[in-house]
């Protein structure tokens, strides 16, 4: 295995499942220190380091960041991960759940890189990588809240890499297609026909198939390596060719 993040500490934000998770591990296994930021971070076992973090509550994110540079003394990559689902048209969820929704997919990552950025400038090797979604850059039905938050990610991203790329900070973003998460999987139990739910995601992506927290977490990991030094303010599609590809239907 690789040790391209000797030397190096991470912070993975939802890191206690999903892609999150998967992350956390894919770094540590290449010799990162990771904490794991999540609300329920007890099933986070060693070598990572469970923290329990609330991405909406500024207090709560700054004492979580501040335990992990106190734990590995340094921080050098920020993984905004953590993200809440939204279903329905424009009209179907009020007022309270945008704020909501706003405040943890968006919000949430302001206050993890606001809280970091003091340790990042301290870096050789700082990086930031947020995770977007296919839904910032293709209209989904059913998901105009969810659409709206990551199409904010999206521009986040690029104004965060314009203001600290000459801070030695390189910040991007994946933006996975839907990807085979615990998530997904609660939409899919509350299906009238679940498999039948899940074949037509599996059709939606050109590849025939959800995309894997893994492939994931290898996309992102690729974005947080030095190896990556000149990918800077980039949206890396993860997404089985679901937006750039237009594939005539299959031949039966």
């Amino acid at each position: 295995m690789s040790a391209e993040f000797d030397g190096l500490v991470a912070v993975v934000t939802g890191g206690a499942s999903g892609i999150g998770l998967a992350t956390a591990k894919w770094l540590a296994a290449r010799g990162a220190k990771v904490a794991c930021l999540d609300l329920q971070p007890e099933g986070v076992s060693e070598p990572l380091f469970g923290v329990r973090c609330d991405v909406t509550d500024d207090a709560s994110v700054r004492e979580a960041i501040e335990a992990t540079v106190k734990r590995f003394g340094q921080l050098d990559i920020v993984v905004n991960n953590a993200g809440v689902g939204a279903i329905g048209d424009v009209a179907a969820n009020d007022d309270a759940q945008w704020h909501k929704v706003y405040d943890v997919n968006v919000v949430g990552m302001v206050r993890v890189s606001r809280a970091a950025l003091p340790h990042l400038r301290k870096s050789k090797a700082a990086a930031i990588v947020n995770t977007c979604s296919i839904a910032a850059w293709a209209g989904l039905p059913q998901r105009a809240l969810y659409s709206a938050t990551k199409g904010a990610v999206y521009a986040l991203t690029l104004a965060m890499a314009a203001d600290h790329v000459r801070e030695g900070i390189r910040v991007n973003a994946v933006a996975p297609g839907t990807a085979d998460t615990p998530w997904i999987g609660r939409l899919l139990d509350q299906a009238p026909d679940p498999a039948a739910e899940r074949a037509a995601l599996n059709a939606r992506q050109p590849t025939g198939r959800l995309v894997s927290a893994d492939e994931v977490a290898g996309a992102i990991a690729y974005l947080a390596s030095p190896a990556s030094r000149a990918t800077v303010g980039t949206i890396l599609a993860v997404d089985g060719g679901m937006y750039g590809l237009r594939l005539r239907p299959p031949q039966k």
